[in-house]
C-alpha cells in the first residue's frame, strides 16, 4: 500500500483532469443583478451529451470512510461528472488520467468546503470522498442511453492510504 499525502487543489494542478469550480477571482465576475449579485460565471466544462445523455442535478450525501484508504476507482465514459460542496466542508478528490488505468498516476487533492470539481469524462476518479459525516453534493452528470461508469478494484499493492 501506498502513503500519499493530499495536495491542494489549484486549477493549474487540477486541469490534466477536469475544471476546479469555484468563485474566485481567476473565474472574471462580472457583477449583475443591478450590482447585488456577482456571477461566476461558466466555472465547467459539463460534457453530458454523448448517445443521446441529458443533463441531471442530484445531491449525493456522503460520509468519510471508515479509513482513509482508496480502494476502487471509477470513471464515466459518456460524459463528466461536476461535485459542488454545500457546506464548506474539506474533502477529497482522487484522480488518474484517462485511458488505461495507471495506479501509480493515483494523485490525491484536498479540495477546501469552497472548491467543486469537475472530472472530465474519461477521467479515473474515487467515489465521492467526504471527510465529515452527512457532507452534502450538488451533483452534475449525465443521464441516458448506454453503460456511463466502469469501475476498477484496487489490488492490495495499488491501494492508498490517504494521510490527512
Amino acid at each position: 500500500m501506498r502513503l500519499v499525502v493530499p495536495q491542494p487543489l489549484t486549477p493549474e494542478a487540477f486541469a490534466p483532469f477536469g475544471d476546479v469550480i469555484e468563485a474566485s477571482d481567476q473565474a472574471l465576475p462580472q457583477v449583475i443583478n443591478h450590482g447585488h449579485t456577482r456571477r461566476y460565471h461558466d466555472l465547467a466544462g459539463l460534457d453530458v451529451a454523448e448517445g443521446g445523455g441529458r443533463p441531471i442535478v442530484s445531491i449525493f450525501r456522503g460520509r468519510p470512510l471508515a479509513a482513509p484508504i482508496l480502494k476502487v476507482v471509477e470513471r464515466h465514459p459518456l460524459g463528466s461528472q461536476a461535485f459542488i460542496p454545500l457546506q464548506h466542508r474539506d474533502w477529497l478528490a482522487a484522480v488518474a488520467p484517462p485511458g488505461d488505468f495507471d495506479p501509480k498516476a493515483l494523485t490525491v487533492f484536498r479540495a477546501t468546503g469552497r472548491q467543486g470539481v469537475n472530472y472530465r469524462r474519461g477521467v479515473w476518479h474515487h467515489f465521492l470522498l467526504a471527510l465529515q459525516p452527512d457532507s452534502d453534493f450538488l451533483v452534475i452528470e449525465r443521464d441516458g442511453p448506454g453503460d456511463n461508469c466502469d469501475e476498477i478494484l484496487l489490488d492490495t499493492a495499488d491501494q492508498l492510504e490517504v494521510l490527512l
